[in-house]
C-alpha cells in the first residue's frame, strides 16, 4: 500500500477522533477535527450502522495511523505478537511503544512522531552511544537514547531545553538540559494514550 500523502487533519476526522498528527496544531483553536467533526467526503455527516467489520477496521486504521506504521509493518506487529506469551493484543501495543521514533516523540523532542521520525531519519539521535537512523529499532531497558553530540546547539532543541515539567511517560526519564533520556522500564498497556481496543484488531486478523 501506498505511502498516504494527504492532509492529515483528513485521517483524524475519517477515525472520529484526534491522532495528534499535526503536533501543536492539535491542541490549538485551529485544529480542524474540532472545527469541523465529520468524516470527509460528500457523504460524511450521513449517519449509517455500522458493520461488525467496519468497526474492527476503524480500530486498526486509527492505531495504524496514530503511530505512523504502514500496513506491513502493522501486520508484523501483530504476527510478532501473537507468537509471544500473553495477551496478543497488548503485546502488538506495546512492541509499536517501543519504536525509536515514539520514544523520542515521548521525550518531547518531536512535537509529532512524524517530526520525531524525520529525526530520527536524519542522523540526530544515539543509541547507547551509536548512531541509529532507523526509526523503527526496537528500544530496551536501560538503552540511552540522546541527541547526538555535535546537534546539541542547535537552535531546534531551544524550546526543549527551556520547557519545565516535561510530560515525559513513566517508563522513560529524560533530562532536557542534555537532552539525553533513558529507557528504564518496558511500556505497560497503561502507558498506551490512545483510547483503542486492541481486541478488535486480534478479531481482525484473526479471520
Amino acid at each position: 500500500m501506498a505511502k498516504y500523502t494527504g492532509p492529515d487533519c483528513r485521517l483524524c476526522r475519517r477515525e472520529g477522533c484526534k491522532l495528534y498528527l499535526k503536533g501543536d496544531k492539535c491542541t490549538s483553536q485551529k485544529c480542524t477535527f474540532d472545527l469541523k467533526r465529520v468524516a470527509p467526503g460528500a457523504h460524511g455527516s450521513s449517519r449509517k450502522k455500522a458493520s461488525g467489520y467496519s468497526v474492527q477496521l476503524r480500530e486498526k486504521q486509527k492505531t495504524k495511523r496514530y503511530y505512523g506504521v504502514t500496513e506491513k509493518q502493522f501486520k508484523m506487529y501483530y504476527d510478532r505478537a501473537s507468537e509471544m506469551r500473553g495477551i496478543t493484543g497488548e503485546n502488538m501495543l506495546i512492541l509499536i511503544e517501543r519504536r525509536l521514533d515514539n520514544v523520542v516523540y515521548n521525550l518531547g523532542l518531536g512535537s509529532s512522531r512524524a517530526m520525531a521520525r524525520q529525526i530520527v531519519n536524519h542522523g540526530h539521535i544515539t543509541v547507547n552511544g551509536k548512531n541509529v537512523n532507523i526509526p523503527s529499532y526496537m528500544v530496551k531497558v536501560g538503552d540511552v537514547i540522546a541527541v547526538k553530540e555535535n546537534k546539541k546547539d542547535s537552535t531546534m532543541w531551544d524550546n526543549v531545553k527551556q520547557t519545565k515539567n516535561l510530560n515525559i511517560v513513566k517508563w522513560l526519564e529524560f533530562d532536557n538540559t542534555t537532552l539525553v533520556g533513558k529507557v528504564v522500564a518496558l511500556p505497560q498497556r497503561e502507558d498506551v494514550a490512545l483510547d483503542v481496543q486492541e481486541h478488535l484488531i486480534v478479531e481482525l486478523y484473526s479471520k
